[in-house]
Protein backbone atom coordinates (compact mmCIF):
# COMPACT_ATOMS: atom_id res chain seq x y z
CA UNK A 1 0.00 0.00 0.00
CA UNK A 2 1.33 3.60 -1.07
CA UNK A 3 0.50 6.72 0.67
CA UNK A 4 0.38 10.09 -0.99
CA UNK A 5 -0.62 12.99 0.85
CA UNK A 6 -0.70 16.36 -1.34
CA UNK A 7 -2.19 19.33 0.53
CA UNK A 8 -5.59 18.55 1.52
CA UNK A 9 -5.40 14.97 -0.26
CA UNK A 10 -5.04 11.32 0.82
CA UNK A 11 -3.98 8.98 -1.85
CA UNK A 12 -3.94 5.20 -1.05
CA UNK A 13 -2.79 2.80 -4.37
CA UNK A 14 -3.22 -0.71 -3.51
CA UNK A 15 -1.60 -4.12 -4.75
CA UNK A 16 -3.65 -6.98 -5.66
CA UNK A 17 -2.53 -8.54 -2.62
CA UNK A 18 -3.38 -5.50 -0.49
CA UNK A 19 -6.88 -5.43 -1.85
CA UNK A 20 -7.38 -9.29 -1.51
CA UNK A 21 -6.03 -8.43 2.31
CA UNK A 22 -8.59 -5.90 2.86
CA UNK A 23 -11.43 -7.53 1.57
CA UNK A 24 -10.51 -11.04 3.51
CA UNK A 25 -9.73 -9.34 6.79
CA UNK A 26 -10.78 -5.48 6.58
CA UNK A 27 -7.71 -4.02 7.48
CA UNK A 28 -4.50 -3.29 6.19
CA UNK A 29 -1.48 -1.02 7.67
CA UNK A 30 1.82 -0.03 7.17
CA UNK A 31 4.80 1.63 8.60
CA UNK A 32 7.63 4.23 7.88
CA UNK A 33 10.35 4.26 10.36
CA UNK A 34 11.84 7.36 10.91
CA UNK A 35 14.10 7.04 13.87
CA UNK A 36 12.51 8.72 16.76
CA UNK A 37 9.36 7.96 15.75
CA UNK A 38 7.33 6.29 13.23
CA UNK A 39 4.16 7.29 10.62
CA UNK A 40 1.76 4.34 10.53
CA UNK A 41 -0.94 4.49 8.03
CA UNK A 42 -4.14 2.29 7.79
CA UNK A 43 -6.88 1.17 5.94
CA UNK A 44 -9.99 -0.79 7.65
CA UNK A 45 -13.51 -1.55 6.61
CA UNK A 46 -15.84 -1.72 9.13
CA UNK A 47 -19.63 -2.56 8.68
CA UNK A 48 -20.93 0.30 10.73
CA UNK A 49 -18.75 2.56 8.86
CA UNK A 50 -21.53 4.44 6.62
CA UNK A 51 -19.19 6.70 4.84
CA UNK A 52 -15.14 6.91 3.78
CA UNK A 53 -13.15 8.81 6.94
CA UNK A 54 -10.08 9.37 8.24
CA UNK A 55 -8.70 10.00 11.15
CA UNK A 56 -5.13 10.86 12.78
CA UNK A 57 -3.93 10.66 15.94
CA UNK A 58 -0.58 9.27 18.23
CA UNK A 59 1.30 9.55 14.71
CA UNK A 60 -1.58 7.02 13.10
CA UNK A 61 -3.54 7.78 9.87
CA UNK A 62 -6.18 5.59 9.36
CA UNK A 63 -8.99 6.04 6.41
CA UNK A 64 -12.20 3.73 7.33
CA UNK A 65 -14.11 2.66 4.56
CA UNK A 66 -17.79 1.24 4.65
CA UNK A 67 -17.25 -2.85 4.36
CA UNK A 68 -19.53 -2.79 1.35
CA UNK A 69 -17.26 -1.00 -0.66
CA UNK A 70 -14.23 -4.00 -0.29
CA UNK A 71 -16.31 -6.77 -0.44
CA UNK A 72 -16.39 -8.47 -3.81
CA UNK A 73 -13.47 -5.39 -5.02
CA UNK A 74 -10.43 -8.34 -6.11
CA UNK A 75 -12.86 -9.93 -8.47
CA UNK A 76 -14.95 -7.08 -9.79
CA UNK A 77 -13.69 -3.90 -12.41
CA UNK A 78 -14.29 -0.77 -9.80
CA UNK A 79 -10.71 0.81 -10.11
CA UNK A 80 -11.50 2.82 -6.99
CA UNK A 81 -13.07 5.08 -4.26
CA UNK A 82 -13.21 8.86 -3.34
CA UNK A 83 -15.07 11.24 -0.69
CA UNK A 84 -14.68 14.61 0.61
CA UNK A 85 -14.81 14.34 4.62
CA UNK A 86 -16.21 17.85 5.75
CA UNK A 87 -13.88 19.31 8.12
CA UNK A 88 -15.06 21.24 10.82
CA UNK A 89 -14.00 24.56 9.46
CA UNK A 90 -15.90 24.21 6.02
CA UNK A 91 -13.23 22.78 3.72
CA UNK A 92 -13.15 19.22 3.13
CA UNK A 93 -10.20 16.37 2.96
CA UNK A 94 -10.15 14.71 0.00
CA UNK A 95 -10.04 10.80 -0.06
CA UNK A 96 -8.81 8.43 -2.81
CA UNK A 97 -8.42 4.78 -2.54
CA UNK A 98 -7.67 2.60 -5.66
CA UNK A 99 -5.60 -0.24 -7.29
CA UNK A 100 -2.14 0.17 -8.03
CA UNK A 101 -1.61 -0.24 -12.16
CA UNK A 102 1.68 -0.94 -13.30
CA UNK A 103 3.79 1.45 -15.23
CA UNK A 104 2.26 4.46 -14.03
CA UNK A 105 5.43 6.15 -13.30
CA UNK A 106 9.22 5.68 -14.25
CA UNK A 107 9.94 3.84 -11.02
CA UNK A 108 12.62 1.31 -10.12
CA UNK A 109 9.69 -0.72 -7.40
CA UNK A 110 9.10 -4.00 -8.11
CA UNK A 111 5.30 -4.30 -9.73
CA UNK A 112 4.53 -7.35 -10.41
CA UNK A 113 1.86 -7.26 -7.69
CA UNK A 114 0.37 -4.36 -9.54
CA UNK A 115 -2.63 -4.30 -11.37
CA UNK A 116 -1.77 -4.75 -15.67
CA UNK A 117 -2.63 -1.38 -17.04
CA UNK A 118 -4.92 -1.35 -19.87
CA UNK A 119 -3.26 1.75 -21.32
CA UNK A 120 -0.10 1.10 -21.20
CA UNK A 121 2.36 -1.76 -22.11
CA UNK A 122 5.52 -1.78 -19.98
Amino acid sequence: MKLRIKGNSVRLRLTKTDVATIARSGYLEEMTDFGPSKLIYALASKPDVLEMNAHFNANKLEIQVPESMVTGWPENDIVGFEANMPLPDGSSLYLLIEKDFACLDHTNEDQRDNYENPNKAC
